[in-house]
C-alpha cells in the first residue's frame, strides 16, 4: 500500500483563512483568525487524508530566481495586510509547538517547494496531497499528486480536488498545458505579462488545439482570432517569458529528510499553552494532556462538616476581600438554582492559601449556604463575585456598595470584548491559567480564588486608566438597577398580543395575494433566490445585480425600487409584517412567564460604547419608525390602578454635541430653546428661519444627526435622495456654520489615532484599533467609531446614571411605582396612580440633573393605560 504526504502552502492557506474568518483577536491583541482558519483547514485535511508524513511550506520575504528574470515580477501585489502578517511567526510557533516539519528556503517560493517535494515523493511510490489555495498548482496534478484547493466561507471550509484527469475535465487542458494558458493569458496577481489581446477562453483554445506555445508558434499564421496571430508573432518573447515565470519548479536542491516529516501526535503540551494563550477554546479537546496544576491548586479544600463550615464562615466575614463562587454540584451535575433536590455548591476565597468549596448536603442544606454568604456580602469591605446580578435572587445583599463585579471590571477595560468568562480575568490580570479540562469543585474554587486575587489589579488598572469613579459609581449601582428591573418584569396582555398576531396574519395573506397578482404565478416570497428571478427576469425590473446565488433581494436594493414599481413596495411591506409577526406578536409570547410579565435580560457588558443591551426578548428592538409596529406596545400594560409614564431624552447626543464642541452658535439655540433642526436649515441652506419648509428642515435633520455619527457624502445623498456633490456641499456649508462641531470631531480622530482610544465625559474609554488597520474601509469605520463614540458613550453615561437615581429615588421614598424598561433614550416606569405627580418630577429631576451641561438636557414625558399611549 503507497505512503501517503500532506504538503500544504503555507503562506496560501493562511491567506485564504484570513480573509474567509472574521478578524478575531486573544485578550492581548493579537489578531489570530488566519491561525485559527489554518488550524482548522489543517485538521480537516489530516481527518481526511490519514497521511504519514506532513510538511508545510513558506515563502521566505526575499527575492528569487523569478523577480531576477523579470524585476516586476509580483509587483502589482499590495503589502500583506499587517493584521495577517503578525499571524505568520505566530502561526510557524504553533507548527513547531505540533511537531510539523516546515520547510522554506531563499530564492524560492513555496509553489517550488511544493512541486519538488512532490516530485520527489512520487518519485519514491508515494501518493501526494498538495494543499493550496493558489491554482497554479494544478499544474503539478498527476495520477498520484492530488490538489486540493480549500475554500474557507463564514467559518465552514469546503475543499475541491483535481488529480490530473480533473483538471482535464474541468479546464480542457492537461495540468502541464495548464502552464501554456497561464503563458498566453498572463496572471494580473503575480504581474505575469502574458501575450496582450489574448485572454482565457482565447488562450484554452489555442493550447487545446495546439498543446504548447511553441506548436502555437510553429503555426502561428493559422491561429485564430487574427489579433492573437499578430500578438503571438509580436510578443513571442513575452511569451516565452511568462511560460518560465509561470512553471513551478519541480527539480529544486532543497534539503528535506522523509523522516523529519512523519506525521505523529500533534497534540502535545507545548502546543495545548499556545492554543489557550490564543483562546481557541473548542479547539482545545483535540487535546489529551493533564490538566495544568498551578500552585494555588494545592490550597483547595472541600469542607463537608457543619462545624468547619460555621469556622470558615466565621473567619471570611471578618477578611477585607472575599470572592466568592456558586456552582453545580460536582458529581451529580445538577445546577445551582434546583438547590430545593439539595445539589450546588459554595466556594470562597479570603487569602492565597484560604480557598474552601462547601457542598450541600443535609447537614448543609442551601438555604443556609446562601444565608451565611449573604452575611459576609454585608459584613466584608468588597464582596466579589462574578456575573453577580445573576445570583442577587438568592442572597439578601444590603451593603451594595462593597460589592464587586470582576467581569464588569474587565469589560470596562476591554470593552471591545463582550464575552468575558472568569478563566479570561484569571489569565489576564493573575497570569493564572485555568486548564479546560478542571471541573466541578476545583472549577468553583479556581472561580472563587480569581474573585478574590482579581479585586486588587483590576482596581489598580481601573486606577490607571481613569475609570475607577466610573466602575464605582456608574457600573456598579447600575448592576442593582438592572437587576430590580428583571425582576419586576413588565406584564403584557397576552389575548391582545394574539389577537394583533391574527391581524398581521391576515395583512400578510392579503400581501401574497396581491403579490401573486403582479407577478402573475405564485413563488416563495421569502426565497432571495426565486424572488430574484419574478423581479429581475420575469418581470425585467433594472439594475439587478447577479451574485453567485442569484440577484440581490436586499432591502437597500428594492427600496430603490419600490417608488416606481408597486410590487417591489409591497414586497418590502410583507416582509416588515412578517418580520413582526415572527419576531413580536409569536416571539413575545414564548417569553411570558406565569404571573403575566415577560423578565427580560439587560446587559452592561456587551456594547463598546457603553449602551445597555436587552435580550430575552430584546426590548431595544421594539419597532417604533411604522405605526403598525409601534401598535405592539399597546400590548405592555401597567397592573391595575397604575398607569405607564414614559420619559425620553430629547435630542440629547445633539446636547451632548453641543457641550463637547463648545461650538457657540449650536449652545446658544438650545439655551435659546430654538427648532434646532429649523436653525440648522436656516443656516445651511441660507433661508430665512421662517420660510425654511419641512423638506429643508428634515434634510437638515439628517445633517444634524448624521454628522454625529460621521456620516459621508455618500451616505447623506442616500438618506435624503440628493447628489454626492450636494450632499458634500451640505456637509461643508454645516462644518461653516458650527466651525467648533468640525473642530472637535477632528480632534476626536487625532486623540484616537496618538492614544488608541477615545473617552467620554465620564472618563469610559473606547479602544479604536481600526484606526491602526492597514484595510481602508476599517480604517474609514474607525475614524467614524471616533467622532461617534465620545458622544454616543456620552449619552449612554448619562441614562445609566438617570436610570440608577430614579431606581434609587423610588426605593428611597418606599414608592409602589417601579422602573420597568429603558430602551435607547427612553425609561418607562410602571406607576400607582397616585404617585403619578410624585414619579414624573422623580424622573424629571433626575433625568435633566443626571449631567450638568452647557446646555440643558430636556425630556419629553407622557402616560397612560399602555405603553403605546405613554409613547
Amino acid at each position: 500500500m503507497r505512503e501517503k504526504i500532506v504538503l500544504i502552502d503555507g503562506h496560501s492557506i493562511l491567506n485564504r483563512a484570513f480573509y474567509g474568518i472574521p478578524d478575531l483577536t486573544n485578550a492581548e491583541g493579537l489578531h489570530t483568525n488566519a491561525i485559527y482558519g489554518f488550524l482548522n483547514i489543517l485538521f480537516k485535511i489530516l481527518e481526511e487524508e490519514k497521511p504519514e508524513y506532513l510538511t508545510v511550506t513558506f515563502d521566505v520575504h526575499a527575492p528569487t530566481f523569478r523577480h531576477e528574470m523579470y524585476k516586476e515580477y509580483k509587483g502589482t501585489r499590495k503589502p500583506m495586510a499587517e493584521e495577517l502578517r503578525q499571524q505568520v511567526p505566530v502561526i510557524k510557533e504553533v507548527l513547531q509547538a505540533m511537531n510539523v516539519e516546515i520547510i522554506e528556503q531563499a530564492g524560492l517560493e513555496a509553489d517550488d517547494l511544493l512541486g519538488t517535494l512532490s516530485r520527489r515523493c512520487e518519485e519514491n511510490g508515494m501518493d501526494v496531497a498538495i494543499i493550496s489555495g493558489d491554482r497554479d498548482t494544478l499544474q503539478l496534478a498527476t495520477e498520484h499528486v492530488k490538489i486540493r484547493i480549500p475554500k474557507t466561507k463564514q467559518g465552514k471550509t469546503e475543499v475541491e480536488d483535481y488529480l490530473a484527469a480533473d483538471v482535464k475535465e474541468r479546464y480542457q487542458v492537461t495540468p502541464t498545458e495548464f502552464i501554456d494558458v497561464k503563458a498566453l493569458m498572463g496572471d494580473t496577481a503575480d504581474n505575469i505579462p502574458g501575450v496582450p489581446g489574448i485572454g482565457e477562453k482565447t488562450a484554452t483554445k489555442i493550447i487545446v488545439d495546439y498543446g504548447s506555445i511553441e506548436n502555437a508558434y510553429a503555426h502561428v499564421d493559422e491561429l485564430k482570432p487574427p489579433r492573437a496571430s499578430k500578438n503571438l508573432k509580436e510578443f513571442w518573447e513575452q511569451a516565452k517569458l511568462s511560460k518560465t515565470l509561470a512553471t513551478i519548479e519541480v527539480n529544486a536542491d532543497i534539503a528535506f529528510d522523509l523522516e523529519g516529516a512523519k506525521h505523529g501526535n500533534l497534540y502535545t503540551k507545548e502546543a495545548y499553552d499556545y492554543f489557550q494563550e490564543l483562546q481557541f477554546k473548542n479547539l482545545l479537546a483535540r487535546f489529551d494532556v493533564e490538566a495544568t496544576v498551578n500552585d494555588v491548586e494545592q490550597y483547595f479544600c472541600e469542607i463537608v462538616d457543619r462545624k468547619k463550615a460555621e469556622e470558615i464562615f466565621e473567619r471570611a466575614g471578618r477578611a477585607d476581600v472575599v470572592g466568592i463562587a456558586f456552582s453545580e454540584d460536582n458529581e451529580n451535575l445538577l445546577p445551582l438554582f434546583a438547590h430545593t433536590s439539595g445539589y450546588g455548591r459554595v466556594s470562597l476565597a479570603f487569602g492565597e492559601q484560604e480557598v474552601y468549596t462547601i457542598p450541600c448536603g443535609d447537614d448543609l442544606p442551601m438555604e443556609y449556604l446562601f444565608e451565611r454568604v449573604s452575611g459576609i456580602a454585608n459584613d466584608v469591605e468588597t464582596f466579589s463575585v462574578f456575573n453577580l446580578k445573576e445570583v442577587l435572587s438568592l442572597l439578601d445583599v444590603r451593603s451594595e456598595e462593597y460589592c464587586f463585579d470582576g467581569i464588569i471590571a474587565a469589560y470596562l477595560l476591554n470593552p471591545l470584548k463582550n464575552d468575558y468568562q472568569f478563566e479570561d480575568v484569571a489569565r489576564e490580570q493573575l497570569n493564572l491559567t485555568v486548564d479546560s479540562q478542571v471541573t466541578g469543585k476545583e472549577l468553583s474554587c479556581y472561580e472563587a480564588y480569581t474573585a478574590f486575587a482579581a479585586v486588587k489589579p483590576l482596581r489598580a488598572h481601573l486606577e490607571e486608566t481613569g475609570m475607577k469613579k466610573m466602575f464605582d459609581e456608574i457600573e456598579m449601582p447600575l448592576l442593582f438597577t438592572l437587576f430590580h428591573m428583571e425582576q419586576a418584569g413588565v406584564r403584557v396582555e397576552a389575548d391582545e398580543l394574539r389577537v394583533y398576531g391574527e391581524e398581521l396574519g391576515a395583512q400578510i395573506v392579503v400581501l401574497e395575494k396581491e403579490i401573486y397578482e403582479m407577478a402573475g404565478e405564485m413563488f416563495n416570497i421569502n426565497s432571495p433566490k426565486q424572488l430574484g428571478v419574478i423581479l429581475f427576469e420575469k418581470m425585467g425590473l433594472p439594475n439587478g445585480k447577479k451574485t453567485k446565488t442569484g440577484y440581490s433581494t436586499a432591502a437597500g436594493a428594492l427600496e430603490k425600487l419600490a417608488p416606481e414599481y408597486p410590487i417591489v413596495d409591497k414586497i418590502l411591506e410583507y416582509r416588515q409584517l412578517s418580520k413582526l409577526k415572527s419576531t413580536y406578536a409569536d416571539g413575545l409570547a414564548n417569553f411570558i412567564g406565569l404571573d403575566g410579565r415577560i423578565h427580560g435580560k439587560f446587559h452592561q457588558t456587551i456594547t463598546a460604547t457603553g449602551r445597555i443591551s436587552s435580550t430575552e426578548p430584546n426590548l431595544q428592538n421594539i419597532p417604533i419608525r411604522m405605526e403598525l409596529g409601534r401598535l405592539i406596545r399597546k400590548v405592555f400594560i401597567p397592573d391595575e390602578d397604575y398607569v405607564f409614564v414614559d420619559a425620553d431624552y430629547s435630542q440629547i447626543e445633539l446636547r451632548i454635541l453641543a457641550h463637547c464642541s463648545g461650538d457657540e452658535q449650536l449652545i446658544q439655540a438650545y439655551r435659546e430653546a430654538r427648532d434646532i433642526h429649523r436653525m440648522t436649515a436656516s443656516q445651511v441652506f441660507h433661508i430665512p428661519f421662517d420660510e425654511v419648509t419641512d423638506l429643508e428642515r428634515r434634510n437638515a435633520k439628517a445633517v444634524n444627526f448624521g454628522i454625529v455619527y460621521g456620516i459621508s457624502s455618500f451616505g447623506l445623498s442616500r438618506n435624503i435622495s440628493i447628489t454626492r456633490k450636494e450632499a458634500a456641499q451640505y456637509i461643508e456649508s454645516y462644518f461653516e456654520t458650527y466651525p467648533g462641531i468640525k473642530k472637535f470631531l477632528d480632534d476626536a480622530v487625532k486623540q484616537a489615532k496618538e492614544e488608541g482610544y477615545v473617552t467620554t465625559l465620564f472618563g469610559r474609554r473606547r479602544p479604536v484599533p481600526e484606526l491602526a488597520s492597514s484595510n481602508f474601509m476599517q480604517r474609514s469605520f474607525g475614524e467614524r467609531v471616533a467622532m461617534n463614540a465620545p458622544i454616543q458613550g456620552t449619552a449612554a453615561d448619562i441614562m445609566k446614571i438617570a436610570m440608577i437615581r430614579v431606581d434609587q429615588a423610588l426605593r428611597a421614598n418606599h414608592m409602589k411605582s417601579r422602573l420597568l424598561i429603558q430602551v435607547h433614550d427612553e425609561l418607562l416606569v410602571e406607576t400607582h396612580k397616585d404617585e403619578l405627580q410624585a414619579v414624573e418630577a422623580i424622573l424629571k429631576r433626575e433625568m435633566e440633573g443626571a449631567a450638568e451641561l452647557a446646555v440643558p438636557l430636556d425630556i419629553d414625558m407622557h402616560h397612560g393605560s399602555n405603553w403605546y399611549e405613554a409613547k
